[in-house]
């Protein structure tokens, strides 16, 4: 698979543009973080509806990837990405009257049109870096995209994790001693504080929503399938590649794992017991795990190492991470959990080449559907929120403390991980070649 640049330009303008997009949509994404503890203090909710705000996040995925695979078909996909950039500013300026309300379903809503938005950028980006090259360099290509992807997550932790859980500690000491009044008016405060950053979010992602309808990316598509003797292509459907769908349950698990290692890390900390001033960094560990992985990735990929090779050490890694999380305490387990982001930053890089090799015609359809393995960090992160409120409720049913509960609870909670890390291993090692010759693979 490869691009067809004009003779005056190269990948290299295209790549910067869609490692641009990666960072913004990067920067968006993993504020997450910061959001879920900030959400569950000015609207009083559990850990389960906390996590909500990852799911309203990434269940646009299975509702828009597929009319986002259709949208780009029909505008292209400059105009496709710039209709997500204005698509997610819309969802910015919505935190708006949800901050004045106060109302947790509103800020969900402005979180499920980013992620709309979002949708739309995904769709249109990763297939395009995948084919723009060739595809044994494929995960290379997406790895730079990685890198900006992560930067900017660990700057948008950074700035919303300073802006966001400020104080918070005191904030919630005085919840406990205060009227109902003076309650009320300390969270108004306090949701009060996100509308200057999402009002600068949405100028910014208005004024890149213009810009890129000019950028100069070049058309690009996958080579064609094999044909047979008659002139006619072996496959006829998109349901007679089983390596496809292996590979977006493989995808759907991922990204359930690695937003749990991204967005309950800074919840975790403070259910350890660290203070917020502390705690809101954790996040930036994750990310910056992950960037420097992303960097071995470009380095080794494919000269050193084959895509496969780098799925199976990564599941490996997120096994072994798993457990010393749980079987480890306080800082050290902390610690591992941000090691995650060593394990999870090749696994997207490559699956997706391994998933989209031998697919031609199908592969727009085949990228929706990855889009849609999105999906998984709507449902993963909830599972483990109802896994620790279920077992915080049961050790203190038992006699535990209120705080010691939290933290076994919470650690005990990272098991969900292990099954996740299980199916990537098997497509690493075997799911990735089912149904491809071996001059396909």
């Amino acid at each position: 698979m490869s691009a067809t640049p004009s003779k005056k330009n190269s990948t290299l303008i295209p790549i910067i543009i869609i490692a641009g997009l990666f960072f913004v949509f990067g920067f968006v994404t993993w504020i997450n973080g910061a959001l879920i503890p900030f959400m569950k203090t000015i609207n009083e909710l559990t850990n389960a509806q906390s996590y909500l705000v990852a799911s309203a996040s990434y269940i646009s995925f299975v509702v828009m990837a597929l009319p986002a695979s259709y949208i780009i078909n029909k505008i292209g996909y400059r105009k496709g990405m710039s209709l997500g950039l204005v698509v997610m500013a819309i969802g910015a300026l919505i935190f708006i009257p949800a901050a004045e309300a106060r109302t947790y379903w509103i800020f969900l809503t402005g979180i499920f049109i980013q992620g709309i938005g979002m949708t739309l950028l995904q769709t249109a980006s990763n297939p395009y870096i995948t084919i723009l090259g060739p595809m044994e360099s494929a995960a290379k290509r997406i790895a730079i995209m990685g890198i900006a992807n992560k930067v900017a997550g660990a700057l948008g932790s950074f700035i919303f994790g300073a802006i966001l859980l400020s104080g918070i500690d005191g904030v919630k000491e005085k919840l406990s001693s205060v009227s109902n009044i003076e309650k009320e008016q300390l969270l108004d405060t306090m949701a009060d504080s996100v509308v200057t950053p999402y009002i600068s979010m949405a100028v910014v992602l208005f004024v890149l929503g213009i810009l890129i309808r000019k950028a100069p990316l070049p058309h690009v598509e996958a080579e064609p399938i094999e044909e047979n003797k008659d002139g006619e292509t072996a496959k006829t459907s998109i349901f007679q590649f089983p390596h496809l769908w292996l590979g977006v349950l493989t995808l759907f698990v991922y990204v359930g794992a690695e937003v749990v290692a991204g967005d309950t890390i800074i919840a975790y900390g403070l259910s350890l017991g660290f203070p917020a001033e502390v705690a809101k960094n954790f996040t930036m560990y994750t990310l910056m795990a992950m960037v420097v992985t992303y960097g071995l990735g470009v380095f080794l990929i494919p000269k050193f190492i084959n895509q496969a090779l780098a799925l199976k050490a990564s599941a490996i890694l997120g096994i072994v991470f798993t457990f010393c999380i749980v079987f480890t305490s306080g800082y050290v387990s902390v610690l591992f959990v941000a090691a995650l982001g060593i394990a999870n930053a090749l696994v997207w890089p490559a699956v997706w080449p391994l998933t989209l090799k031998g697919l031609g015609k199908f592969t727009k359809t085949a990228s929706a559907l990855l889009i849609m393995a999105i999906s998984g960090g709507a449902i993963i992160p909830p599972l483990y929120g109802r896994f620790v409120d279920g077992n915080k409720a049961a050790l203190i049913s038992q006699g535990m403390g209120e705080a010691a509960a939290s933290a076994e609870a919470a650690t005990a909670g990272y098991w969900i991980l292990l099954p996740c890390y299980i199916i990537i291993l098997y497509y690493a090692l075997a799911g990735h070649k089912l149904g491809l010759k071996k001059d396909e693979l």
